[in-house]
């Protein structure tokens, strides 16, 4: 089912800009407001227990914001599918990235999931304290990444993963990576496809962040297949790189070697 709706009604330009820019302040104010908290924890709570605050205060975070930019009007989210894998285990969630809210839309749904980050991310004077307490992982060295990914996992967690690596562009998938599979096979654990479908190419790769989209957005998050943990991560890549080209009614993209 598409997403697009020919006959909703365009929000007034004037308001389009003001929903853009008190979206991306409540976001920023939220951030602000959590630092000294997330420095002070980093420094006297224990691994455990600061991971598990952290990550459920990104996430009751990251609800609260999609409930804000619901509130205003400027975009409609449907995500309840995700409820049912708040109970499920551990499990690599795979998705699909068309914008910078998929990562959002995910966690606010579910409060023990890890991320990989850039270690850039993870240095950000803004947002580092908060991703260092919830025990988010490196995206570098890989060895090294792999490893803390596979020990979070085999102690209950969620983890999510982009395979393209970065976000789509044009609406086309990129070439999927072969970490998810390296993984789910190293940790004995199945992978779940989540499936996040829009119909605004805001905040796709190239979109200037304050650059104003056309208002109300749809949002949505599926759930698709789930896969057995794989023993053969070569050929798992690529057929999960078809599966999601057939979901998403997408060209799948050329085949390239990864260094």
């Amino acid at each position: 089912m598409s997403l697009a709706d020919p006959a909703r009604t365009r929000l007034p330009r004037a308001y389009e800009y003001l929903c853009l820019y008190l979206g991306l302040g409540f976001l920023g104010l939220m951030c602000l407001l959590w630092l000294p908290f997330a420095v002070v924890l980093n420094a006297v709570m224990p691994a455990t227990p600061g991971r598990r605050v952290g990550r459920w205060v990104i996430s009751a975070a990251f609800d609260l914001y999609l409930r804000w930019l619901t509130l205003l009007g400027a975009c409609r989210f449907d995500v309840s599918a995700l409820d049912a894998l708040r109970d499920s285990g551990p499990l690599i969630l795979v998705a699909n990235h068309p914008c910078l809210l998929d990562a959002p839309m995910i966690i606010s749904r579910l409060p023990n999931v890890a991320c990989i980050m850039k270690a850039s991310l993870l240095n950000n004077v803004f947002l580092g304290a908060g991703a260092r307490l919830a025990r988010y992982i490196r995206n570098d060295p890989p060895v090294g990444m792999i490893r803390r990914a596979v020990d979070d996992v085999r102690h209950g967690s969620h983890l999510l993963i982009f395979p393209e690596g970065t976000r789509s562009a044009g609406g086309q998938l990129r070439a999927f990576k072969s970490s998810a599979a390296v993984i789910a096979h190293r940790a004995g654990v199945p992978v779940q496809a989540l499936l996040v479908e829009s119909d605004s190419a805001y905040l796709s790769k190239g979109w200037p962040l304050f650059r104003r989209p056309d208002m109300p957005i749809n949002y949505r998050v599926r759930l698709g297949a789930r896969f057995a943990a794989p023993a053969d991560v070569r050929a798992f890549t690529a057929e999960l790189e078809q599966y999601y080209a057939a979901a998403l009614n997408m060209d799948a993209p050329p085949p390239v070697s990864e260094t």
